[in-house]
């Protein structure tokens, strides 16, 4: 009878502990999937805004201000041009008040996703590059570099643009009961002739940042003299941008830049450089080898003393390239998202434009 009665006491010992474990096992897992939640969690009493890439989240935080509740699609350290959405940024993006994207073909996935917005959702969809005066030609149906200028130089972009209407409402979209995740994107940038990189410019985001302006008044009126204050000093800090990349890029005689990934066209052209890319509008295009045999002559008869690579895609072919050139690289950002190193140490659209002008300044010399 003893023997019974321990053996039973330790049944019920193990009993109790394999309950405990069965319990937290599942509390574990209701709390990794309320942290999924709550990354899309809607906020009650302010307007609730997707992005579909960094710079544009940014933008729409600084507007939006406490009346915003802004969510990015798009992690730091990921590559846009690699990613499409799932489902469940369908279903954020459906449940919020204004879902902005960048277009001129930057999202291949887009047009499904507006269709997949359905005719019951009440969001406002806008494409910020509305209103910028857009490059054309893709460098990737062609392929030649030497002593061809990849960009158009042209004169200063003048700021009329800005303040144009620019929301394309595609509320009344018909259903599409697709799941994005693992579809398609639908086209890649090869497939383009036009240059979708407009937010490398201060004088193009002036023009972006007006258009998210309007969409907040749109959507949000009463409190739009909120929005135009804030959007007052997001513009006055991009004027300034804009001023210090004129004055401090023009006493330069040298004017070409080579880079890995043709993303620098606006840029380019407001400021009178030239950019030789190694890869055209898709970074992850791969160049012909005699591509980059003509690159390394180019900068090795002009005397190019970098080539810049990009942190959120391979530096490979850059470094290859510089060998071969005997040159060294530097980083020119395209602000297409942050690494996870900068989101920790606060680095923003401001602090990587400024990193980028040092860092051009440093190749022109």
């Amino acid at each position: 009878m003893k023997m019974i009665t321990i053996k039973g006491s330790i049944m019920k010992k193990l009993s109790f502990q394999l309950t405990l474990i069965i319990a937290l096992s599942v509390f574990v897992a209701l709390l990794a999937g309320c942290g999924k939640d709550d990354t899309y969690a809607q906020e009650e009493g302010k307007v609730n805004v997707v992005t579909s890439f960094y710079p544009l989240y940014f933008f729409a935080k600084e507007i939006g201000g406490e009346h915003a509740h802004v969510v990015n699609l798009i992690a730091a350290g990921v590559e846009p041009h690699e990613w499409t959405p799932k489902s469940r940024d369908l279903d954020a993006a459906s449940k919020a008040q204004l879902f902005l994207y960048n277009g001129a073909g930057l999202e291949g996935w887009v047009d499904g996703f507006l269709k997949g917005l359905g005719s019951g959702s009440q969001v406002l969809t806008v494409e910020t590059s509305q209103g910028i005066e857009l490059i054309q030609g893709n460098p990737e149906h062609g392929h030649k570099h030497e002593g061809e200028q990849t960009d158009a130089m042209g004169t200063e972009a003048e700021h009329s643009h800005e303040g144009e209407e620019t929301e394309n409402d595609h509320e009344g979209a018909a259903e599409d009961d697709h799941d994005h995740e693992g579809e398609d994107a639908g086209h890649s940038h090869s497939d383009l002739d036009v240059d979708p990189h407009t937010w490398t410019s201060p004088r193009s985001a002036l023009v972006m940042a007006a258009n998210i302006r309007d969409a907040f008044v749109k959507v949000d009126p009463e409190n739009g003299a909120a929005y135009e204050s804030n959007y007052s000093n997001l513009e006055k800090q991009l004027r300034e941008l804009d001023d210090k990349f004129t004055q401090e890029l023009a006493g330069y005689k040298r004017r070409d830049i080579v880079v890995s990934h043709q993303a620098f066209g606006y840029l380019c052209r407001d400021y009178q450089l030239n950019q030789i890319a190694i890869m055209g509008l898709s970074p992850e295009a791969e160049p012909r080898a005699q591509d980059l045999l003509e690159i390394a002559k180019f900068v090795k008869d002009n005397g190019i003393p970098y080539i810049f690579f990009e942190e959120l895609v391979s530096e490979q072919l850059a470094d290859t390239l510089a060998r071969e050139a005997k040159v060294d690289t530097l980083v020119l950002n395209p602000l297409e998202g942050l690494t996870t190193e900068q989101e920790k140490a606060g680095d923003n659209y401001f602090t990587l434009m400024e990193r980028n002008l040092k860092n051009l300044q440093k190749a022109l010399q």
